[in-house]
């Protein structure tokens, strides 16, 4: 993992949902630090800093340091939530992590040669995406940024499914096994668009 996260985080005493409200209008982020075999910790960050940082989509899946006072906390981000309609964050869970410890995170896809894939170019067909995330479980010092998927090859009529993808070293699934095939969803399928009809063996042969 090339790129590092650092928030800086205060720790709060001020609990509650008029709490809240105040450090929102004042710039601030109520969170909450858990896991592990410590207790909870409340935490406020800065929303604009937050905002920032999270233009980097890598921010989602990454282990990040939380500088909270004079210590640090290495942490995942476990959930998020936005204001329904203004672009701004209400409130964050970290979940602490431990280098021997395996984690769960919510890793995203990113598909491949999608306008050169044999079904779009060569066929005339339209992608589409079932999954654009999946959650995974490793250890910290494996988790992957993002995980790609070649459509390449994939043609019309043709889908993946989770059991297809190409993991990195470290890294499993964690809705599907290899004994679990009820689970193994769709991640992306090639169809023909809208109003198309499959073209004929004798078209197929004239063109």
């Amino acid at each position: 993992m090339s790129v590092t996260f650092e928030l800086q985080a205060d720790p709060r005493s001020d609990l509650g949902k008029g709490a809240s409200r105040r450090l929102r209008r004042a710039g601030k982020v109520p969170a909450i630090l858990y896991g592990g075999s410590q207790e909870p910790v409340p935490l406020s960050l800065d929303q604009m800093d937050l905002i920032n940082q999270m233009k980097n989509e890598a921010i989602y899946s990454h282990v990040l340091t939380l500088k909270i006072g004079d210590r640090t906390e290495s942490a995942v981000l476990r959930d998020i939530q936005r204001h329904p309609f203004k672009p701004t964050l209400v409130h964050l869970d970290f979940l602490r992590v431990s280098a021997d410890r395996k984690l769960r995170a919510h890793i995203p896809l990113h598909f491949l040669n999608e306008e050169t894939c044999k079904g779009v170019k060569q066929q005339g067909g339209v992608i589409s995406r079932t999954l654009i995330e999946v959650e995974i479980s490793c250890l910290p010092k494996d988790l992957p940024e993002f995980i790609a998927i070649d459509l390449a090859d994939l043609s019309v009529g043709e889908n993946i499914h989770l059991s297809q993808i190409a993991l990195p070293p470290g890294v499993e699934l964690v809705a599907h096994t290899a004994a679990d095939s009820e689970h193994d969803a769709i991640v992306v399928s090639v169809h023909h668009g809208h109003g198309e009809e499959p073209a004929s063996e004798e078209e197929v042969v004239e063109s």
